[in-house]
């Protein structure tokens, strides 16, 4: 966005405590911090972003961008509508068809999108979602940013040296609402049928959310061949995955990564709103079954061309360029006159096109 003449103000929320702009690059440009913290209920900090956001509205600005499918994204998109204010969904489009799974995300995505102005679709799939729903939007494919701080952080990874471990390593992580409870003590069942007969080692990632970090390290900790680790930052957290032989988690930004990387991943979860990686072969859904778990990743780490044959790199999510695309996109659209008349243009046109006249 600088880039393209357009320099941004970002808006922390505060849904995760210790973000920091400095840890990310973005100490040169103007920020608010909301101090809105994560809770439990997230409809509540929905509406807590929504009335900090809509006091910080002044001077009015032209644009309001939210990414993804969090409460953030909500609360962000939610103040924008209320003022008037034009909104840019960066990640839009990706759907289970199941509200349940992941819950709130997919409401939260159905959300912003019916009312989006701009609407930045990663993949050619959830760009036909969007025009399935018939949102009045304009939809861009894009590909996806998770995809452009992947590659620009692989290269600042230390090469990858020679290996000295005897037996496979998982890396596993796993923090959906929807598997709190039965789900995370089956996930941790697996790792340790897993890791109990020796065949492979695992690293666990440790999730911020308190009750979830408590539940999995009453479950794992002490266990042999288990290592429990702080959660970590992006650029450790590729060196990470690169260095996995298979990764387990119920991760979306790891649904993007793992196939990027080459790793073979078993996706924990039983719906995914990212099948491309799926259909390139380089994931699987499997579920929170411990049986289906330990069964799937014992076939991966016994047969070695099963796990070759999922290890090929690819990039189902986007080509590293989608930052530059959406920012061209913002410019020519902010550029090309009011964009309230701009919006209206492309509703009326879209409305002609279907004849809902």
């Amino acid at each position: 966005m600088a880039a393209a003449g357009l320099p941004p103000s970002i808006i922390f929320t505060g849904q995760h405590a210790t973000l920091r702009a400095e840890d990310h690059g973005l100490e040169a440009f103007a920020s608010i911090h909301l101090g809105c913290s994560g809770q439990r209920d997230p409809h509540r900090h929905v509406r807590a972003v929504t009335a900090a956001m809509l006091a910080k509205f002044a001077p009015r600005p032209d644009l309001v961008i939210v990414q993804g499918d969090t409460s953030t994204a909500l609360g962000g998109a939610l103040a924008a509508f209320t003022a008037g204010v034009p909104v840019a969904h960066v990640e839009a489009g990706l759907r289970t068809h199941d509200p349940q799974l992941p819950w709130p995300e997919e409401e939260y995505r159905v959300a912003i999108d019916a009312k989006a102005h701009l609407l930045f679709a990663p993949t050619a799939g959830s760009a036909a979602n969007l025009r399935a729903e018939g949102v009045p939007g304009s939809i861009h494919e894009t590909g996806n940013i998770g995809i452009d701080a992947l590659l620009a952080a692989e290269r600042r990874l230390p090469p990858l040296g020679l290996c000295e471990r005897t037996k496979p390593r998982l890396l596993v992580t796993c923090h959906r609402r929807e598997s709190w409870g039965e789900g995370l003590q089956s996930i941790a069942a697996a790792v340790v049928a897993l890791t109990s007969d020796g065949g492979c080692d695992a690293q666990f990632i440790l999730h911020p959310n308190p009750a979830v970090r408590a539940r999995m390290e009453a479950l794992l900790r002490d266990r042999s061949g288990i290592e429990l680790l702080e959660p970590c930052a992006h650029l450790e957290l590729l060196r990470l995955l690169r260095d996995a032989d298979l990764v387990l988690s119920d991760s979306g930004g790891i649904q993007e990564e793992a196939p990027a990387l080459g790793v073979p991943l078993l996706v924990l979860r039983d719906k995914t709103e990212r099948p491309e990686g799926v259909a390139s072969g380089n994931c699987r859904l499997v579920g929170t079954s411990t049986e289906r778990i330990v069964g799937e990743a014992r076939t991966l780490l016994r047969d070695p061309l099963v796990r070759a044959a999922m290890s090929r790199r690819a990039l189902p999510y986007g080509d590293g360029r989608a930052a530059p695309r959406i920012a061209a996109i913002i410019r020519e659209w902010l550029t090309a006159g009011s964009p309230a008349q701009a919006y209206v243009g492309a509703l009326i046109e879209k409305m002609n096109a279907a004849k809902r006249w």
